[in-house]
């Protein structure tokens, strides 16, 4: 029954576009495309001999209450699921996850793509959100993704036109490490640096080094110094030449606030249950952070950029289920059916597939465009400006700078005032075009977005499109309703719309009403939003209060970004009321004086 249903929601969805019904029509359609994507498009790519955590959590023997650093026994049958050192799985047929070989890896070449298709020659905001919205997505990535270092002994080569400013021709772009385990004769994998777990890591850490670094081991709590960040001396802990190199303002906000977030939950705890050691007080504050987070990006972030009103109710029943939030306030919830009730609490399920994120998952999750080159911050009392900065003033050196300059909630403010850049071809940072990391190396991030997916085996666009039960594009003016952007794809791409890579398809592609990215992203969405909550039994078997505390467990269910940031920071209210999202744009202080 099940698939017969599914297979008729597929139908209806090809023949009219689920955003073009009826909401009581196209939520039913949305939950049977999801169960469709769950029989098709959860694919296994294993583990190999050499694929395990590169350590062991010394605190490992706690790990039936307590989430490990290295992600190990998040499922108990299977204990090296999620870890640290486990393959990306994929969303399509193995078959079809071939890397490009040259010639073709370099075809068009990546560099003219993000030349002639992704350079940004005005700003386009997307006015219905805020900043905070752009630097959540980073911030919440930095915890999902990561292929560790790439190998610096192989590079790919990429050849330059005769007028390109590059300094240097052919541009190197290190290759992303392979799977130790490659198996000969299949396609290549890849291993994740991080867990796959919604688990906090991009504030707890990933190696035992930096996890114990960042404790203050007093009451659970983490080092906060006066600026808000960790105190300055832990910055010999962080590699700038990995993933921390990407730090900014943006990031630093969100890090701060979730930090502060980990202590205040540890000052409840410890009100509620004395008895509670330093260890079990930060164990405990982990998983309510973690499961916060998780909260906070399916109720409001993600309602907030895919604003459709049948996504809006389709998320919020992820969470709440279909019966919603008052009634699960007023009644509990009473069946462990996920669709009424929600997936938290509900059991755990992983769809016959082992749990894993996909590669297919990180490549719809490229939204480099969010970010803006140029910055106006603003003060809280007044509205006035108080600067105007560059994204390279903002970047990983800076942020003690900065902070040093303007109060966390002068800048809280001004996120809140600010739009994200929307999500479209001329739209790309210019400043990650010319990108000087802190490390001290110099890349062009658009043209390596393009190339990571040809290297990892991701489909093109119409490919990507059939795999997911999408018709794909006949012509270059069936892709997108922009003629202009038509006949730029199809001089880029040599006319062959085969070619266009997954990523530039989807930035081209006409969005759904209120959809911050497009409809052929959201398949992928759909599926593994829902999955990486109900396949984590911290969010689901183990979702209850024996395991959070009561007053753990309380926390995550009475909390949202609103009264997280209120906790925090309180003099913002006025710049919120009348906001129904936190990542909408927030009211001009300004305004309410008459000012």
């Amino acid at each position: 029954m099940a698939s017969l249903i599914a297979r008729a929601a597929e139908a209806i969805d090809r023949r009219f576009g689920w955003f073009r019904l009826p909401r009581l029509l196209a939520l039913p359609v949305l939950i049977g495309l999801r169960t469709r994507l769950r029989q098709k498009n959860l694919h296994d790519t294993g583990r190999g001999p050499l694929n395990r955590p590169p350590f062991t959590d010394p605190n490992q023997a706690r790990h039936l209450g307590a989430r490990t650093i290295d992600g190990t026994y998040n499922d108990l049958d299977d204990p090296l699921m999620g870890s640290i050192g486990s393959r990306f799985g994929r969303n399509v047929p193995l078959e079809h996850t071939w890397p490009d070989e040259l010639p073709r890896l370099l075809d068009p070449n990546p560099r003219v793509i993000s030349r002639e298709l992704l350079t940004r020659e005005t700003f386009e905001p997307a006015t219905t959100l805020n900043l905070l919205a752009g630097a959540w997505i980073q911030f919440e990535v930095h915890d999902w993704f990561s292929h560790g270092d790439n190998d610096p002994a192989t590079s790919w080569e990429i050849p330059l036109a005769d007028d390109d400013p590059w300094p240097q021709n052919p541009m190197r772009v290190d290759r992303t490490l392979p799977d130790p385990s490659l198996e000969e004769g299949k396609p290549s994998t890849f291993v994740t640096a991080d867990t796959h777990w919604w688990d906090g890591s991009q504030i707890y850490g990933s190696t035992p080094e930096f996890a114990d670094a960042i404790r203050s081991h007093e009451l659970g709590k983490l080092k906060l110094g006066a600026d808000g960040l960790p105190p300055p001396e832990l910055d010999a802990n962080i590699d700038f030449r990995g993933v921390a190199g990407n730090f900014w303002v943006g990031l630093a906000l969100l890090h701060s606030l979730f930090m502060r977030e980990h202590n205040a939950v540890c000052d409840r705890l410890h009100a509620k249950h004395p008895e509670l050691s330093d260890q079990e007080l930060y164990e405990k504050a982990r998983l309510v952070v973690a499961a916060l987070m998780a909260k906070i990006h399916t109720v409001d972030w993600t309602p907030a950029i895919i604003a459709h009103p049948t996504t809006v109710l389709g998320m919020r029943a992820n969470w709440y289920g279909l019966l919603g939030e008052r009634f699960d306030r007023k009644f509990g919830r009473k069946t462990s059916n996920e669709v009424i009730r929600g997936i938290p609490g509900s059991p755990t399920n992983h769809h016959g597939i082992p749990y894993a994120l996909t590669e297919e998952f990180v490549a719809v999750y490229r939204m480099h465009p969010l970010i803006p080159d140029q910055f106006v911050f603003r003060s809280f009392a007044d509205d006035s400006v108080l600067q105007e900065r560059e994204l390279p003033e903002l970047g990983a050196l800076e942020v003690r700078n900065r902070l040093g300059e303007m109060s966390m909630t002068d800048m809280l403010y001004s996120f809140g005032r600010l739009h994200p850049g929307a999500i479209t071809l001329h739209n790309y940072p210019r400043f990650l075009q010319d990108f000087h990391r802190p490390g001290g190396e110099h890349i062009d991030l658009a043209a390596i977005d393009v190339l990571r997916l040809r290297e990892r085996g991701v489909p093109r666009y119409n490919d990507f499109r059939r795999l997911f039960h999408l018709k794909p594009a006949a012509t270059f003016d069936e892709l997108t309703d922009n003629p202009v952007w038509a006949r730029e794809l199809e001089r880029v791409y040599g006319g062959d719309v085969e070619k266009v890579d997954v990523m530039i398809g989807m930035y081209a592609e006409p969005k759904p009403k209120g959809f911050g990215f497009s409809d052929t992203a959201f398949r992928v969405f759909i599926l593994m939003a829902s999955r990486r909550i109900e396949s984590d039994r911290f969010f689901t078997t183990d979702y209850r209060p024996e395991v959070y505390t009561q007053a753990g467990f309380d926390w995550v269910e009475e909390n949202t970004m609103r009264t997280l940031l209120l906790r925090h920071h309180p003099e913002l209210a006025p710049a919120l009321e009348g906001v129904a999202n936190p990542f909408a744009p927030w009211q001009a202080v300004g305004a309410k004086s008459g000012g």
